[in-house]
């Protein structure tokens, strides 16, 4: 499953290690790919998703998880 989300506050290269580091330590996490230009995040498991567990990754990084998009 694959599923894209905005992300708040991120603007360089470390913004998207960091979010990408703290995502993929979600169990079933496969890919984590992150568009700073365009605040987005996707991220492909397999298996379902729990945009909660996104949400505190994302927050952990240090960054906002305003809103969740399919």
């Amino acid at each position: 499953m694959t599923r894209s989300y905005t992300v708040a506050g991120m603007a360089c290269g470390h913004c998207a290690a960091a979010v990408t580091e703290e995502i993929e330590r979600i169990a079933g996490v496969t890919a984590v790919t992150v568009d700073v230009a365009a605040g987005r995040v996707t991220v492909t498991g397999d298996g379902p998703l729990d945009t909660a567990d996104v949400r505190t990754a994302v927050e952990e990084a240090g960054y906002e998880l305003p809103g969740a998009d399919a």
